[in-house]
């Protein structure tokens, strides 16, 4: 299936996590031929990393079932794209692997209380975890990048505030583990631009090229502020979520992912090339709609619509309705 064409370089990469994060946020299950038909969709829009699902088991998270026939399927339909899946552990790991899928990512919380609830793991037993998972990747024909999330980066509901300095240390100890990228989350909703300008300028000074991506949340209304708030600190990957959708089930009340629609408009607005055309992704958006019919979704750009007179950052103007 061909994408859009945007003939431009990227300035930024949006990595689209909804058909994993939003999917099992939710406590229904989408049915695998609509999800399918979404990440298709998403493709289509011109999204280059899509975080299809994870490998969990069925028992825990039947909305994932599933996952690797979705990988298979986005694989061999869109070789174009990053297909990444999210892996809490080893044998999940290879499970992915096995499946084709072209990057793994791993959530390790920078919250003790939080690692505990979230994979029953300390941070230390999760460090050693990551270290085989890497070791995994290195020995694939052709290497699949390995990126961390270090969730609660930000506060953790059932801790209270995170210190800073644990954070660092722990994206540090990532990296040395041999992990690709480390990113950080947003997992509760609780930051603020401020903190994120500063921790995400701190975890560059530390990481360099391996750090990555900002996982922000939208809990609090400050989704997009915090999004520039990274951008400014040097940050180039944003997670979204087409609807909001998204959460985590172990931090009460902190669901609703920043917005893929508002977030792409934001950046072409401002003159930032993500290389995602609008339309077709509200075609997306209807597509996800309609493979979970009454599922609330969000955003203010779908709901507003695009202004008079907008153009995308390299120029171009939407297509006619």
């Amino acid at each position: 299936m061909s994408t859009v064409n945007r003939g431009t370089t990227p300035e930024v990469l949006i990595s689209e996590v909804g058909p994993r994060d939003g999917l099992q946020s939710i406590s229904r299950t989408m049915p695998t031929e609509a999800k399918l038909a979404w990440i298709d969709a998403l493709a289509q829009a011109g999204l280059k990393e899509i975080e299809v699902g994870s490998f969990v088991p069925a028992r825990l998270m039947p909305q994932m079932a599933d996952v690797a026939e979705v990988v298979r399927h986005s694989t061999a339909r869109h070789p174009g794209i990053t297909v990444m899946a999210l892996v809490p552990n080893v044998r999940g790991a290879e499970a992915a692997l096995a499946a084709g899928a072209r990057k793994l990512t791993v959530p390790v919380s920078a919250s003790e209380a939080h690692s505990m609830a979230n994979v029953r793991k300390t941070r230390e037993q999760m460090l050693e975890e990551v270290r085989q998972m890497a070791a995994l990747c290195r020995c694939q024909p052709t290497h699949v990048p390995l990126e961390v999330g270090v969730s609660t980066a930000f506060g953790c509901t059932l801790q209270g505030a995170v210190p800073e300095d644990d954070v660092i240390r722990l994206a540090d100890a990532l990296a040395h583990a041999g992990v690709d990228e480390v990113g950080l989350s947003d997992t509760t909703g609780m930051a603020n631009p401020a903190q994120v300008r500063r921790l995400f300028t701190r975890l560059r000074r530390a990481l360099g090229e391996r750090a990555g991506a900002a996982h922000l949340h939208n809990t609090r209304g400050l989704g997009l502020a915090n999004c520039l708030a990274a951008y400014e600190a040097g940050v180039r990957t944003f997670d979204a979520s087409q609807g909001g959708l998204g959460g985590c089930p172990y931090a009460p009340g902190a669901s609703g992912n920043v917005v893929t629609e508002d977030l792409v408009f934001m950046f072409e607005a401002m003159g930032v090339r993500t290389g995602v055309d609008l339309e077709p992704l509200l075609v997306a958006r209807a597509v996800l709609a309609a493979g979970l019919p009454g599922e609330s979704l969000y955003g203010m750009t779908p709901e507003a619509g695009l202004p008079l007179g907008f153009t995308y950052a390299d120029g171009r103007r939407p297509s006619p309705a």
